[in-house]
């Protein structure tokens, strides 16, 4: 079975690495030719929480050749029409195509390649990439996991085959109920990768500061709201029951959520969001695919999302360099609180 990790940046090296160093024949693409001659010289060096160099094929994607049962896309969504069409005619016939990506991806993944080949899976640990070669894993080990689904069409066979790869890392979680994972996973990153990049820093800077906090657990509500309102049943996260834990119908449990907010998020202090890690690269962001999806779903439900509008005003601010990625950028929020 020959498989890929498609965009193999931080998160997918960090996976390529796994699945390589317990048996996987995997493929690791980038475009970056710098981290991939660093990765065929060197392994894939993978520290933080972990430390291990890993001997890995990487390849750039003009050098694809061939059909593959599995394609893990670990690309940002901003170019997804240009990327799965490349991908398309590389699938085998029972292919998959399986997105790990933020936001909402999948049905416009399944447009080009069709339900049949398109399953979808929720990212449930962070990393960065500090050099070519060279990733920072950033979760701690006992909290890796995946949460994954698939659309109509796709058989028990392929989800065997994905769910088999992706375990070579760590636990799998399959969801019935996709749509409804990716949404517990975009209140998260819209409400913490959102927040961390507004302040330039880490979701520990957002947990561990009383007035992020506030403009979060509001966040929070705007997307649990906007989710209903879209028809989604919001999934648990890694067994917590999101909407139980932070959803709030007066001051008191709005008050009891933020105190929630650094026990839950305990174990992802050090994840840097990955729309940061582009800003700092001066490369553009995935804005409109994390926090500008809820504002999307709220404009078409009728749902007010002032707190999402202004992290995406604000983000796009910072990425046209109108302001800077500081951590005072959090209280832009005042008159919204």
């Amino acid at each position: 079975m020959k498989c890929a990790i498609y965009g193999a940046g931080s998160l997918g090296t960090v996976l390529g690495a796994y699945m390589t160093k317990n048996g996987a024949e995997v493929e690791l693409v980038n475009r970056n030719k710098a981290h991939v001659e660093a990765l065929r010289k060197n392994g894939a060096h993978i520290t933080g929480t972990v430390e291990m160099t890993v001997p890995v094929n990487a390849i750039t994607p003009d050098e694809m050749s061939g059909k593959y049962s599995v394609i893990f896309l670990m690309t940002k969504q901003l170019f997804n029409k240009e990327v799965v069409t490349f991908l398309k005619p590389f699938l085998t016939d029972d292919g998959v195509i399986c997105t790990l990506q933020n936001g909402i991806p999948e049905p416009g993944i399944a447009e080009i390649v069709g339900k049949e080949h398109t399953m979808g899976c929720a990212v449930e640990w962070g990393a960065n990439l500090a050099a070519p070669g060279e990733c920072v894993l950033t979760s701690e080990p006992d909290s890796l996991s995946y949460h994954m689904g698939k659309m109509d069409g796709i058989t028990d066979e392929q989800v065997a085959r994905v769910t088999a790869l992706l375990e070579k890392m760590c636990p799998v979680h399959f969801e019935e109920n996709l749509i409804g994972t990716r949404w517990s996973k975009l209140l998260i990153n819209a409400t913490f990768s959102g927040l961390g990049t507004v302040m330039g820093g880490t979701f520990g800077a957002v947990t561990g500061d009383a007035y992020a906090r506030k403009v979060a657990i509001r966040c929070m509500k705007e997307c649990i709201d906007v989710g209903h309102a879209a028809g989604a049943q919001f999934a648990p996260v890694q067994g917590k029951n999101i909407t139980k834990l932070f959803y709030y119908t007066n001051a008191f449990k709005r008050k009891i959520g933020e105190l929630l907010i650094p026990i839950a998020m305990k174990k992802h202090v050090d994840i840097i969001p990955s729309m940061l890690q582009d800003l700092r690269n001066g490369k553009p962001c995935e804005i409109d695919a994390i926090n500008g999806v809820v504002c999307e779903w709220g404009r078409k439900c009728g749902i007010p999302t002032p707190v999402n509008d202004r992290i995406v005003e604000i983000i796009k601010k910072e990425q046209s360099g109108e302001l800077g990625l500081d951590a005072s950028n959090i209280r832009l929020f005042e008159d919204l609180l």
